[in-house]
């Protein structure tokens, strides 16, 4: 068996990722030899300017993408927030690793709840999702840009004028910092990007070996959740800089999902739901209830 090449980015998320990934095809071939390929992607480089502004097609994804259609690497380990619902031809993805919680979580400087801060506390986040949902529940609240990587967010807060900082569930639990969560934020103040929690792996589509060699870590019940969130942001066009939310569950069988489009400064927050066994058509109805209720014009002004 030729070795394995697993593309990932390089910062310390990624990195626990793939190796988490790489751990797993060890256990399940104890014969094989697997190796990480790490690289840097525009939206590691560029940590001056909001993702909002730059434009987020690939912005986390395209090198090890470029990798991947080049033959320098076998498969590409992602978070699937960061993956746009249009791939580029010639790549899927193969496998939706089992999901960790998909929410946010506060971390709070003092230990103090986000709905205790007092007004005019300010929150660090450059996610337009969340700072829209968070005005559209406590407009008085102010807001500071924040990017770099976990390990930078966290300094930022503790050295700024900040008084918390949103991350996502996911990253913050991977990398063993439980006891820095002040409180999970419920799914009616915040719902969650789409994708948020799942780990996915990209291959090139004719790759039927490595599809088979990955068809172990695949969870089905995450996938059919994400799929349906993913239609959803397919339907309405979106990105992953746009104040959109969903988050899918399976429960019995049947995918209930969640969505959310909001104005950038909250006033404006429209919500629906709906169930069903296919993920797509999940995934339409539910953009297409937002759709009727007046989100199209709601991100006709975002763009």
């Amino acid at each position: 068996m030729k070795t394995i090449r697993i593309g990932t980015r390089d910062s310390q998320l990624a990195m626990w990722q793939a190796e988490w990934v790489k751990s797993k095809l060890e256990m399940f071939y104890p014969e094989g030899k697997f190796e990480l390929v790490s690289m840097k992607t525009k939206g590691d480089k560029i940590l001056d300017v909001p993702l909002s502004k730059i434009g987020d097609k690939g912005l986390f994804t395209k090198e090890l993408e470029q990798g991947l259609l080049d033959d320098e690497l076998d498969m590409a380990v992602h978070s699937l927030k960061d993956m746009p619902t249009v791939l580029p031809k010639g790549l899927m993805i193969s496998t939706f690793c089992e999901r960790e919680e998909p929410r946010d979580v506060f971390l709070s400087k003092t230990g103090v709840l986000l709905e205790e801060l007092p007004s005019g506390a300010i929150i660090g986040t450059s996610s337009l999702r969340r700072k829209a949902q968070l005005k559209h529940y406590r407009p008085d609240l102010k807001f500071m840009d924040l990017r770099g990587n976990l390990q930078t967010r966290w300094k930022k807060l503790q050295e700024s004028e900040m008084d918390g900082i949103v991350l996502a569930a996911a990253g913050v639990k991977r990398l063993g910092w439980e006891k820095r969560i002040t409180q999970i934020l419920p799914e009616d103040l915040m719902l969650s990007a789409v994708g948020q929690g799942s780990v996915a792996i990209e291959i090139v589509e004719r790759r039927s070996d490595i599809q088979k060699l990955l068809s172990p870590l695949n969870d089905i019940a995450t996938e059919q959740a994400v799929r349906a969130e993913r239609a959803l942001m397919r339907k309405l066009e979106g990105g992953c800089q746009v104040p959109i939310g969903a988050l899918a569950r399976v429960i019995n069988g049947q995918i209930i999902l969640r969505g959310m489009v909001a104005s950038l400064d909250g006033t404006r927050l429209i919500k629906a739901e709906a169930q069903g066994l296919d993920p797509e058509t999940v995934g339409n109805e539910v953009a297409n209830r937002l759709i009727a209720l007046g989100a199209n014009d709601i991100l006709a002004e975002i763009r």
